[in-house]
Formats: C-alpha cells, structure tokens, sequence
C-alpha cells in the first residue's frame, strides 16, 4: 500500500464511511487537532523517564486515536464500526489529576508556562487540546458528535496542566507566578 493516493489532490478527503469532505472541513479540522495533540503528548512521553507517566501517556494516546477516528467517522453512516470512548476514560484522567495534585501545592494565582521543556510542553500540548475542544465544540453545533468526546478533551487540558505542575515539580523547576502589573 502507499502512503500517497493522489484522490486528495483536489482539495477533499474521504472520512470514514466513504463520504468526501472539504480538507477545511470543521470536521477535518477537528480530528487534525487532535492528531496535532496526539503528536506533542508522544513528545511528552519521550521526554519522561517514568515509567507510570509514560505508561498513562501512551493510554492518552490510544484513547486519543479513537478520538480521531470517531471525528473521522461519515455520521450519516449510521452502523459504522469505530472503538468505543468510555467514561472509564474520563476516570483515569480524574484519577490521574487526583493522584498528582496530593504531591502539589495548592495553586493561588496563574502561572507562567515553562521552568522545564518537558513543562513547556505540557503547556504547549494542553493548549492545542483546548483548540481541539473548541473546534469540535464548534463543530457539534453543525453535526452531532459524541458528548464523551468534549467531556474528554476537557478532562485532557486539566490532566496536561496538572501534569506540568507535576513534572515541574519532579524536575524542582521554578514554579513561577504571574504577577499582573498595575
């Protein structure tokens, strides 16, 4: 099989079930931002040591693919076979931020990304989950998408978060502040 089939040239792409779609489609948009997250977390993994860290990361990753591959889904097909997202899915990310914010100071104020690459991106990848979040907001209000879909992407950003503080904290990096001026 090879990678190019030349039936993008046009602008369009097939979602799965067969239907073409602009490659600007929200849809497409939606599913290349999560891909486009999915990418940074690798990052993250490959940057950690941990084993348990990179263990719930590649989880992240899994779950992220059938992410995509619901977007990715023609919804007029009705009976198409995707994996299934679970709320057992959303747990793990509670857990997980649970579990990492015992070893936490509680937060005060906002805090300026950075301190540690490995921080930064954290900090980088939970942005790009929030676009991914809102474009697959945006496009629920033109097409159906599944709840557990913007439940998780949400759930995402606060684990990215608190998994910066996290490894920040492992790293003994600076947590800095920010300070408004005025």
């Amino acid at each position: 099989m090879k990678v190019y089939t030349k039936t993008g040239d046009n602008g369009t792409t097939a979602l799965f079930g067969g239907a073409r779609v602009s490659k600007n489609h929200i849809r497409i948009e939606s599913y290349g931002t999560v891909d486009e997250l999915n990418s940074y977390i690798g990052l993250i993994r490959d940057s950690l040591n941990d084993n348990q860290l990179r263990k719930i990361l590649k989880e992240i990753q899994d779950r992220l693919f059938t992410t995509g591959a619901i977007l990715a889904t023609d919804p007029n097909k009705k009976n198409a076979k995707t994996p299934d997202l679970s709320e057992s899915d959303v747990a793990l990310l509670e857990n997980e931020i649970d579990s990492m914010e015992e070893h936490l100071e509680p937060l005060k104020s906002f805090i300026l990304p950075g301190g540690h690459p490995t921080v930064s991106f954290c900090h980088v990848a939970r942005c790009v989950c929030r676009r991914a979040e809102r474009l697959t907001v945006t496009l629920n209000q033109l097409e159906p998408v599944l709840p557990l879909i913007i439940q998780y992407l949400n759930r995402l950003s606060d684990y990215l978060f608190v998994l910066a503080r996290f490894i920040g904290k492992l790293h003994n990096a600076e947590e800095v502040c920010w300070l408004p001026r005025g």
